[in-house]
């Protein structure tokens, strides 16, 4: 089982920190995309008050409930809080979008037991990962056979 295995099989909620309301931003289309395959949406961002149908919150400490995915579409200059905040609630998945890239969060979100993946697309990472699984076959091994 790879990571992207560990992380797409077997989480269910995704707290996008930074998402827009606004549809012509990337935040908001990747967010639709995840929501569309299953996962439960929980927008993080005090200036909204619901997003694609889900209520807002301010802060990841504010959000009642299990968080599997805390997915950061903020500037790097801005993560490290976020992620001590992934740490409080207990999220197991730090996701930093394209672009976003913090060594200290990272190796702190580590030490503290979460999975990290950074400056990628959780759309086209999951994408990726839908077509390895739907076209792996004997004939056409994944490179997980090799």
């Amino acid at each position: 089982m790879n990571l992207y295995d560990k992380i797409f099989a077997d989480s269910k909620t995704i707290a996008v920190v930074g998402l827009s309301s606004n549809p012509s931003r990337p935040s908001y289309g990747v967010t639709r995309y995840m929501q569309s395959v299953g996962y439960r949406i929980i927008p993080i961002n005090p200036n909204v008050i619901e997003v694609l149908g889900e209520k807002s919150f301010a802060r990841l400490e504010d959000v009642p409930g299990r968080v599997d995915i805390v997915d950061i579409f903020r500037r790097p200059e801005l993560v490290e809080p976020i992620v001590e905040s992934a740490i409080k609630i207990g999220a197991k998945i730090i996701w930093m979008q394209e672009g976003v890239f913090h060594r200290q969060a990272s190796e702190r979100a580590r030490q503290a037991g979460l999975m990290v993946v950074m400056d990628r697309c959780i759309l086209k990472e999951h994408m990726s990962w839908v077509y390895a699984h739907q076209h792996a076959s004997p004939l056409y091994p994944t490179s997980e056979a090799f």
